[in-house]
């Protein structure tokens, strides 16, 4: 196994000559429309944001405390822990559906699940009802956010592909800021609607993508896998070379999906759930996929996610209104980073930003935990103040990579036949992560206050040496061209494949646009 800066790999001149340079995202009006049909995909993760930012500030609202009788301990824990109990339940579900139906009804079929989710929630009674509307958002959020990401993914024009990928974690925060802002706003308010409103905010990007979401393009390597081959390439040609199916980006692009997902069927190793570990690559490719998942749930900010209003209470910080105010700030705060971060990253690489994520988060985390240990010591306003300065600094450091790389790096690392399956696994570990953590952390916070901290600060040096060792670098290739890094020979085979046919079907059209009797 590649590790340290061994594990960055040479290539080749890959797709980068053949791209037209005149044909951009800001002036062609097919890659525009492209453009358009890809941000109803990424704001799947809307969703999932608005949810984590909503339970926090929810924790904040003395009405909704009032309504479900203060709730706390187990049963606070279950709360925020219910909707990844929902994910957990649909995952076995989610991958047979992205690749058996494909990816638009998979997300259609999600969204459906948390508009009903997010209804009962919004007119529920007592909290068993809100722990079952929770429970279906986080079911449909499963299945949606399995296979929009994968579109994202495989239907991007090459040269936005990294930044579109990457993009789809970073709006998380779109929906953190609605669901912190609406709160702030809402929180005024001194009836029960105070809480109400923001949940039927919950289910806007689900209602979009339920009227709209049959205008997306179908992923070209889904219909390569059924066998829609000429489908597939009018599919990448009308969006990535304005219909020229002789384009040679568009050639370059379709022999190595065909040659990629033909050696998968050809070899027979890439099948089934046993083939995530089958091979030396493969579980090469697993290893990293559930380190960084695991990582992205486990480095502090489940702290800062879930329990921000008890993280407050340690610091002296107890005003509902200025509790709310911090918290929206921050959603701000942490969208740009991420979305500065996403599109820097085949500008630095991935490696360069997972490890400036890991090492400025370990010593931002680490000044923060001294600052609160001032703090419960002296109850120094002083101190208080650092500990929120500390948590913003940290958050920057965690968006530069851990929250635009880890679904993008996912994804591109899998081949086509283990990508349902393989990004399936990541969303499960982060469900675990996130349950463990909902329930472990206020507990943990309520015994060791500011000591509970130390036990990240360790946690984080070690993310930090993981990640220097096995993260491989991936910039400027093909989809199919980095899945292969990790399987050696495959490379030099997709590379070949895909730059003969491209050289073929050249020749072909040159000799029939030299000849007058043939119409091209």
């Amino acid at each position: 196994m590649a590790v340290g800066p061994a594990a960055i790999a040479s290539h080749g001149e890959g797709f980068q000559h053949l791209v037209d340079p005149k044909r951009t995202w800001y002036s062609n009006r097919r890659l525009i429309i492209l453009h358009a049909w890809l941000v109803l995909l990424l704001i799947t993760a809307s969703t999932n944001g608005f949810d984590g930012s909503l339970m926090n500030s929810l924790q904040s609202m003395d009405q909704w405390e009032s309504f479900f009788h203060n709730p706390q301990g187990g049963t606070l824990g279950l709360l925020n822990a219910i909707q990844n109990i929902g994910s957990l339940a649909g995952y076995p579900f989610a991958p047979y559906l992205s690749d058996g139906i494909g990816r638009r009804p998979s997300i259609w079929i999600g969204a459906v699940l948390m508009i009903a989710g997010s209804v009962f929630q919004t007119v529920c009674r007592n909290i068993n009802q809100f722990i079952g509307a929770r429970f279906l958002i986080g079911f449909g959020l499963s299945i949606a956010s399995n296979a929009a990401p994968m579109l994202v993914t495989e239907v991007s024009y090459p040269v936005y592909r990294p930044q579109l990928s990457s993009l789809y974690n970073t709006l998380w925060y779109s929906g953190n800021i609605i669901a912190s802002w609406a709160s702030f706003g809402t929180a005024k308010i001194k009836s029960d609607w105070s809480w109400r409103i923001p949940s039927i905010l919950q289910a806007i990007p689900s209602v979009l993508q339920f009227f709209l979401i049959w205008f997306v393009p179908e992923s070209p390597r889904w219909l390569v896998s059924k066998g829609k081959e000429t489908q597939a390439l009018r599919t990448l040609a009308y969006y990535h070379a304005d219909g020229d199916e002789s384009d040679p980006l568009v050639l370059y692009e379709f022999e190595e999906i065909r040659t990629a997902i033909h050696m998968d069927k050809e070899a027979k190793k890439n099948v089934g759930w046993k083939a995530l570990v089958a091979t030396k690559g493969n579980r090469r490719r697993m290893f990293i996929i559930v380190a960084i998942a695991w990582f992205s749930q486990w480095s502090g900010n489940g702290l800062v996610s879930y329990y921000l209003n008890q993280v407050f209470r340690t610091i002296g910080i107890t005003d509902t209104s200025i509790q709310l105010l911090i918290t929206g700030i921050l959603a701000i705060w942490n969208l740009c980073w991420a979305v500065f971060a996403s599109f820097q990253v085949d500008r630095w690489g991935r490696r360069f930003l997972f490890l400036t994520s890991a090492i400025g988060m370990c010593l931002f985390f680490t000044l923060q935990t001294i600052c609160s240990a001032r703090y419960a010591i002296t109850q120094s306003e002083a101190a208080a103040h650092a500990v929120i300065a500390f948590i913003f600094l940290f958050y920057a450091a965690y968006d530069l990579a851990f929250t635009p790389l880890i679904v993008s790096y996912t994804l591109e690392i899998l081949p086509y036949s283990l990508r349902a399956k393989g990004f399936n696994v990541f969303n499960f570990t982060i469900s675990v992560a996130l349950i463990f953590n909902q329930y472990v952390n206020p507990i943990a916070l309520a015994k060791l206050g500011w000591k509970y901290y130390i036990v990240y600060c360790c946690w984080l040096a070690f993310e930090a040496v993981f990640l220097y060792f096995f993260i491989v670098e991936t910039k400027n290739r093909t989809l199919e061209e980095t899945s292969a890094l990790f399987d050696g020979e495959d490379l030099q085979k997709l590379h070949a494949a895909a730059t003969n046919a491209t050289e073929v079907r050249h020749e072909e059209y040159d000799e029939k646009s030299s000849d007058p009797n043939v119409k091209v």
